[in-house]
């Protein structure tokens, strides 16, 4: 059977990627262009579409500000550029939703914010919060601070990790291609434009090149690595031409993109990735609570009996009843001492019982796997 082509205006929750090379062009900020980006966005959104975008550019617009030469900068030279060009960046971001009523919000991130989990847990918290609260974020990996050992190194990759933190079905890389090709469409005329791809094999990766544009880190070697992380997260992701204006509106009218399908869908690829860790405890609940977990609930407080192991906020654990039969497993919000210090309590008595704002479950409906 054929595999069945996602449809961009048909996107849960979409994540689009855009590069330095789109965003600004050698007079700086391509405005005309942010803006047509942007109207597509607010059509997305009354279509019903959660959209983050993560976005390139800092670096750029900070060197030109800065008259930096191109070519090669010191680590000290793109962090001073991006510092300057990043409150630019937002600042065009802000400007060009506002007219449509879109509130932004703007997330710096590292590598070490995907890779610790209690830093991912609060990365996740803040983006679902964001997007229900109706906020396009603004994401873009932190280059004042980010060296080497904590670089992503392109924002293909983090989009992709992007996508999948915030359980996107649906991951768009805006690019100067219009996909996927068997070879270098720019060196080759005998390649191949690949429309989809089901399974990205050792075939598939061989197609990748390097870098073609002075301004963009990623290749199409980045792209496939993106494709990888966001299809293990049952996010679908497509590579699309960028530089025309209205680009998501190019992609949902038919333009040629290529698409890399999952083999199963966010919520689904989150629960398999918990049911496979090792759980660090276990949490006994009582017969209410057990009940609850059953009808899809988030475990609260109130409903805790016991608590043993060693375990951080963000740790798996096993749920168990009264008898010792496995119920779920998780990802808890709290650490082994605060769990324990509010376990049998409502969750409105938190803040009393630990000197400080908690959350209110234990463990989110979303975080878990009964």
């Amino acid at each position: 059977m054929a595999a069945v082509t996602p449809e961009l205006a048909r996107a849960r929750r979409l994540v689009v990627k855009i590069g330095s090379a789109l965003l600004v062009g050698p007079g700086g900020l391509r405005a005309e262009w942010l803006r047509a980006l942007c109207d597509d966005v607010a059509l997305a959104r009354a279509r019903g579409t959660d959209v983050v975008l993560v976005s390139s550019g800092a670096i750029a617009l900070g060197r030109q500000v800065l008259e930096l030469p191109l070519g090669s900068l010191r680590v000290e030279q793109s962090q001073a550029a991006a510092a300057v060009g990043q409150i630019r960046l937002a600042r065009a971001y802000e400007e060009a939703l506002a007219p449509h009523g879109v509130k932004t919000a703007q997330l710096l991130m590292t590598l070490d914010d995907t890779t610790d989990r209690r830093r991912y847990l609060n990365s996740r918290a803040t983006m679902q919060a964001l997007l229900g609260m109706g906020v396009v974020p603004i994401v873009n990996e932190n280059d004042t601070v980010a060296t080497d050992e904590i670089r992503f190194g392109d924002n293909d990759r983090l989009a992709a990790q992007i996508a999948v933190t915030c359980g996107a079905d649906q991951l768009l890389l805006l690019s100067d291609v219009d996909g996927l090709y068997t070879a270098n469409p720019k060196t080759d005329p005998d390649a191949r434009h690949l429309p989809v791809v089901a399974a990205i094999t050792p075939e598939i990766e061989a197609m990748g090149g390097d870098p073609v544009s002075g301004l963009s880190k990623g290749g199409m070697k980045t792209k496939l690595m993106a494709a990888r992380t966001a299809v293990a997260g049952g996010c679908a992701m497509a590579i699309a031409e960028g530089s025309v204006l209205n680009p998501l509106a190019a992609v949902v009218q038919g333009a040629r993109v290529t698409w890399f399908l999952p083999d199963t869908d966010p919520q689904l690829a989150r629960k398999r990735w918990i049911a496979a860790m090792k759980p660090k405890g276990e949490i006994v609940v009582d017969a209410g609570a057990a009940r609850a977990l059953q009808q899809g609930k988030s475990l609260l407080p109130a409903g805790v009996t016991g608590v043993s192991g060693r375990f951080g906020r963000g740790d798996p654990v096993l749920v168990l009843d009264q008898q010792g039969a496995r119920l779920a497993s998780g990802l808890v919000r709290y650490s082994l001492a605060e769990a324990r210090a509010i376990a049998g309590h409502r969750s409105d008595e938190i803040e009393a019982l630990l000197g400080y704002p908690g959350r209110a479950a234990l463990i989110h409906r979303d975080d878990m796997v009964v």
